[in-house]
């Protein structure tokens, strides 16, 4: 089985020697080059083209994300895996837009590294289990900031089957034959209880949830 060919950027040299070590110490896996800047990881890149790069974000002059970016185009076949402190899902999230396959925070454990940089060599994105948490939890929390339909009446699913068409409140007021100050007070009670801004935001809630 071939060995992985992996290249380590990190501005801490500690982080790299014991990178080397643990990574060296697996037949798996081969460190052929390390460097402390951005600058000088594309230019390494270029020359050894490496299966995987092992990429800090936070350094400077040149950060891991213009470096991502750069080795990318020179080098699509090395796959970059970010290497951050940051937790924040809009991290994970830049650097795989820029085209990283892979995020790993610096929380993690060296089995999940191990395992991102198997996952990202079969070519396979991989977003450790800390983000993929937050990300999760945050679902939750958007979704229990949602108001929850089945606290709507019969008869303010029907005025909202009447928006999803288009019409007006006017028009609603005419189709159900009720006043148009009952059609108002409809509207406004059915974006309270849904926990929604404005008509825009009731739309898209009526597309996204299919009714």
């Amino acid at each position: 089985m071939r060995q992985i060919s992996i290249i380590l950027v990190d501005d801490h040299k500690l982080i790299r020697d014991s990178w080397s070590f643990i990574l060296n110490s697996d037949p798996r896996f081969t460190v052929i080059g390390e460097t402390s800047n951005g600058e000088d990881a594309i230019e390494i890149v270029k020359k050894l083209r490496p299966d995987i790069v092992l990429m800090d974000v936070n350094m400077a002059p040149v950060n891991g994300f213009d470096a991502t970016r750069q080795i990318t185009k020179y080098s699509p076949g090395s796959k970059v895996i970010a290497v951050s402190m940051h937790t924040m899902p809009a991290y994970a999230k830049r650097m795989i837009q820029l085209g990283a396959m892979g995020y790993v925070t610096k929380n993690s454990s060296k089995d999940e590294m191990i395992k991102a940089i198997i996952e990202v060599s079969s070519g396979r994105k991989y977003i450790c289990d800390e983000v993929k948490n937050i990300l999760a939890q945050k679902e939750l929390e958007e979704e229990d900031a949602q108001g929850d339909m089945n606290n709507l009446s019969r008869r303010e699913i029907d005025i909202i089957q009447h928006i999803k068409q288009g019409m007006s409140s006017k028009e609603i007021a005419l189709q159900l034959d009720i006043s148009l100050k009952t059609v108002e007070v409809h509207r406004y009670n059915i974006l309270k209880k849904l926990k929604l801004k404005n008509t825009a935001a009731l739309v898209n809630f009526i597309n996204v949830n299919g009714l």
